[in-house]
């Protein structure tokens, strides 16, 4: 028989990459309130990714730096976005905050035709009006969702990283009194012996 290793389900390997992450971002170096602020930033900024075809990416660099987050954690929290798929399952919602945010838009309008990117193909440039309104719907819901989720990422990872903090600093006050404690007994076991010799 032959010994074959059976591999990880996709779910370990979900959860492995999640732990793996969060060890990153609480090594990140930085305060608590720097690494906050960079994966909240990272964390929202993730929602609009879709919406923007990816061009958030050439000003997330600047809105780090200008909101004095951690670039680290700010990946990291874009990386934990990608890998909860949360941009792509909030999509109806934002669909319909952002038909409440911009009503003139969507009013009207009812759903965006199937048609309208043939006829984009075949010449007809009216149909990127449609094509384009249909997309700004999702980019308001979108951003809004991505601010209301990093606001709340910031306080849940403040509070880890500060426990972590905490809990690394117990850690090494720990090892001080075990390492005093050894060398303590160390030199009085010395001691015994010299005055057992004299």
């Amino acid at each position: 028989m032959k010994n074959q290793k059976r591999k990880p389900n996709r779910l370990a390997r979900l959860t492995r990459a999640m732990k793996l992450n969060f060890l990153k971002l609480l090594r990140a170096p930085g305060g608590a309130h720097k690494v906050s602020t960079g994966f909240a930033i990272g964390f929202g900024l993730e929602m609009i990714v879709i919406s923007t075809a990816s061009l958030i990416y050439l000003v997330f660099y600047p809105i780090v730096r200008l909101a004095g987050g951690s670039m680290p954690a700010a990946i990291v929290g874009n990386v934990v976005g990608k890998l909860t798929f949360l941009p792509i399952i909030l999509m109806p919602l934002a669909k319909q905050i952002g038909s409440w945010i911009l009503p003139s838009h969507s009013m009207g309008q009812g759903p965006m035709h199937e048609s309208a990117w043939r006829e984009l193909f075949h010449g007809n440039w009216s149909a990127v009006s449609e094509l384009l309104l249909g997309g700004l719907d999702i980019l308001a819901g979108m951003s809004v969702l991505g601010l209301i989720l990093g606001f709340i990422s910031y306080f849940v990872v403040k509070y880890f990283y500060v426990r972590a903090l905490h809990r690394r600093h117990e850690r090494r006050q720990e090892k001080r009194r075990q390492a005093a404690n050894a060398s303590g007994a160390s030199t009085a076991s010395v001691l015994i012996r010299k005055t057992s010799q004299s």
